[in-house]
């Protein structure tokens, strides 16, 4: 039990970390490349983006990578929430 829930913790942390990545995409547009907080989310979201498009057909933009990512890690989110319910 203390296991899902430590895993449902770094996922759900993973996935605020993409949907800030993806706020600040859209509010600091050129510019988020200087931002230091894209910087930390890009840093923290690098390795599941790299799985996912590594899955994704390569013509594949970052913007598709990136939400591809944040909705594989809801589902992920959300199954372990059952899991931890239900088991």
């Amino acid at each position: 039990m203390f296991l899902i829930s430590a895993l449902r913790a770094i996922i759900e942390m993973l996935g605020l970390c993409l949907l800030g990545q993806g706020i600040l995409h859209v509010l600091a547009g050129q510019q988020r490349e200087g931002n230091r907080i894209y910087q930390l989310f890009a840093l923290i979201t690098k390795p599941p983006r790299r799985i996912v498009a590594a899955v994704l057909p390569r013509r594949t933009g970052p913007a598709a990578v990136g939400i591809a990512t944040f909705v594989i890690v809801l589902i992920l989110w959300l199954g372990l929430a059952f899991v931890r319910k239900y088991v």
